[in-house]
């Protein structure tokens, strides 16, 4: 099999991701119920006219992918790939409204048409006129991790040679307001939250979309090579030390040579403990954790993906992010274990390009 490059990476989130310089201005949150995304003057990029009716996802996914497209120098993918565990419930919510205010009569089609989950790859196709293979997944936290398996699968089988790759999720009141009653977000009394000693249930919910270009050939953009995915959507607690080592057995490693791991530690004491029980696997490596920066969310593990491209291009870990004091000489492997409250276990493993 040919390898697969991440030759581009662009991140929408609750940090200033957009900025050159984001790094130096990490900051962790962990004293609100909800974050939302520091999101950029969409009038650069979107006809206002247009930007009224789309909603935040799309206008996140459009810029973020702008990003990617452009930093990867390709002005036309050949497949467009994108990831959610949510899609457009903006638009969903609006439309459900509409069917409630008006009986069930004269209801406008727009809300339903752009409520839709691929919504947001349709999007980004019809603006840059690309008739390509075109599909979305929806995998509650494992969305991303499907997206870049496909489009691998694609380049592999040389049915493509640049695959544009997303993930996205927004908030909405109504969505969050049934996820404080049932109890996903934290209460106010468990604030702030000791993401790494937590022992309450629920996590803060953030929001975000990171795009990437994966190609054939390595390039000047060049972040990383995207090694091998692993997907289970359920897992027991005794399991993970299994789950781990045989991935990494399948590509010829041991958890020695494992330089860095990032973990999806939330601060929800239930389904922390499976991160908790991955990183005693890894005494020699450096131990990473990066939700404190995004918030949960079921497509997160974007904004992680893009957090190991910069370590493994800048070869520097955030002091934000470390959990140990373990320090590399130099970062070849990064190992990224992601779930959202205990479902949906995915395992990726990326190499310096």
């Amino acid at each position: 099999m040919s390898a697969v490059y991440i030759n581009s990476a662009a991140c929408i989130s609750v940090q200033d991701t957009l900025n050159e310089n984001f790094i130096q201005n990490l900051t962790p949150e962990n004293s609100v119920q909800i974050v939302k995304a520091i999101e950029p003057n969409y009038k650069e990029f979107i006809p206002p006219a247009m930007s009224r009716r789309m909603s935040k996802t799309v206008k996140m996914s459009s810029v973020a992918s702008k990003y990617a497209l452009k930093e990867a120098g390709i002005e036309n993918p050949d497949a467009i790939i994108v990831g959610t565990g949510m899609g457009c419930s903006q638009d969903s919510e609006k439309f459900l409204k509409n069917v409630i205010d008006n009986n069930e009569e004269f209801l406008t089609p727009t809300y339903f048409i752009q409520s839709t989950h691929n919504t947001v790859a349709g999007q980004i196709a019809l603006a840059l006129q690309c008739h390509a293979y075109n599909f979305t997944y929806v995998n509650t936290s494992s969305s991303l991790e499907f997206s870049m398996l496909d489009a691998k699968l694609q380049i592999n089988d040389g049915e493509a040679d640049n695959v544009l790759v997303g993930s996205t999720d927004e908030q909405t009141d109504r969505t969050m307001e049934l996820y404080k009653l049932n109890k996903t977000i934290k209460k106010e009394e468990n604030l702030p939250v000791d993401y790494l000693n937590s022992t309450t249930e629920g996590v803060i919910w953030g929001e975000g979309s990171s795009f990437f270009v994966l190609g054939k050939e390595k390039t000047k953009s060049s972040y990383a090579q995207l090694k091998d995915i692993k997907i289970n959507n359920r897992l027991e607690q005794d399991e993970i030390q299994n789950f781990i080592e045989d991935f990494l057995t399948k590509n010829n490693l041991i958890f020695e040579e494992i330089d860095a791991v990032i973990l999806g530690f939330s601060g929800d004491s239930k389904s922390d403990v499976y991160y908790t029980k991955a990183m005693d696997l890894f005494p020699n490596s450096a131990l990473l954790y990066y939700k404190h920066l995004s918030g949960e969310f079921n497509t997160a593990s974007g904004f992680s993906t893009f957090m190991a491209c910069h370590i493994l291009k800048n070869q520097q870990i955030p002091e934000v992010m470390m959990i140990n004091d373990v320090k590399k000489d130099g970062i070849k492997t990064v190992l990224l274990y992601n779930h959202l409250g205990g479902s949906d276990h995915s395992l990726v493993l990326l190499e310096r390009a």
